[in-house]
């Protein structure tokens, strides 16, 4: 007796209420069955009885004919009836909660296979509309210090308040089964700051999940070799990619905008790293470019000892170990 008890206390409340409510209404349908066994024939139909007059439904199918029995009915709805209200506003206050909870950032995250988001800015708005507008199916977790509130039906993603930095933070993400990681630089930090917090988190993430495969948003190029050894797998340097971006808005001679263009390029296009395959060994760059746009797909570049070539002369020959970059349409 004294282990039930325990194990009852310990229940969480919805569970201890559900268990009360069940073991409350067995009681009166137990006994009913014992007092008028010809009305109630069997401990089922005296349970089936004993729910339905207890929540005030009242279908009349099986009713007390005798004073006893009619009192036991009345003990029964005095009793069972506030219960099962009180069980019923509980739910609802924890369901109201629990919404409450996940615009508060205070709910852990329990799925699987998940993107988890560092910082909540106009970077990270605009990669879940991209990811929304692809249909990637993809469940985002994000993980943000800022934000007091975020709606969790208006955004669809799972909202975890704190430092990406911070384990039990990481935690709540559920970073263990997390895929992939994207930490945005912190817009109200200066340049040298916001790396060092993006290579913390970094170091933090890869700590509590080596295989995830973590993608660093760096300002200062000077940071790159510590982002690395920190163990971001793909490094985005925004300065570096704005102010190329610039110059070829300033020395452009043609209609066609570098911006829109790229965006357009980037929206329906994805870059993809192809080990040369052995069949292309020795072949020109012409020769693998007309391999691989018969299949649609554009082979604008490779790598080579760590050097990049975009666009080499066409009669450069490839050979084993150069990594080709091609350019094919985007999944959606």
């Amino acid at each position: 007796m004294q282990t039930f008890l325990q194990i009852y206390f310990r229940m969480p409340i919805f569970f201890r209420l559900l268990t009360t409510v069940i073991i409350l209404m067995s009681f009166f349908g137990i006994v009913i069955h014992l007092l008028e066994p010809s009305h109630f024939p069997t401990i089922f139909d005296g349970i089936w009885w004993a729910f339905v007059t207890g929540s005030t439904v009242g279908y009349g199918d099986y009713v007390p004919l005798s004073s006893v029995g009619r009192v036991i009915a009345i003990l029964l709805i005095l009793a069972g009836g506030g219960l099962v209200t009180f069980y019923m506003a509980t739910i609802s206050a924890g369901t109201i909660k629990h919404e409450h909870d996940l615009s508060k950032g205070l709910v852990k995250y329990r799925g699987k296979e998940h993107i988890i988001l560092v910082g909540w800015n106009q970077r990270t708005r605009q990669l879940l509309e991209l990811m929304m507008k692809n249909n990637t199916g993809k469940q985002v977790v994000l993980i943000d210090h800022t934000l007091n509130n975020l709606p969790y039906q208006k955004h669809q993603l799972h909202f975890i308040r704190g430092s990406a930095s911070d384990d039990e933070t990481l935690k709540k993400a559920n970073i263990e089964e997390a895929k992939f990681a994207v930490i945005t630089s912190d817009p109200s930090k200066k340049e040298f700051q916001a790396d060092q917090t993006t290579i913390l988190t970094a170091v933090a993430m890869k700590g509590n999940n080596p295989d995830i495969f973590l993608i660093a948003e760096l300002l200062m190029i000077q940071q790159i070799k510590n982002a690395s050894r920190a163990g971001a797998d793909s490094i985005i340097r925004s300065n570096d990619f704005m102010s190329v971006l610039i110059l070829q808005e300033l020395f452009r001679e043609t209609p066609v905008n570098p911006f829109d263009l790229l965006l357009q390029v980037l929206n329906d296009q994805q870059f993809n790293q192809i080990l040369l395959p052995e069949r292309l060994n020795g072949k020109s760059f012409l020769e693998c470019a007309g391999y691989y746009a018969v299949s649609d797909q554009l082979l604008i570049g490779m790598m080579r000892e760590e050097e990049l070539l975009v666009n080499p002369p066409f009669h450069t020959k490839l050979c084993t170990g150069d990594v080709l970059i091609v350019l094919s349409a985007l999944h959606k």
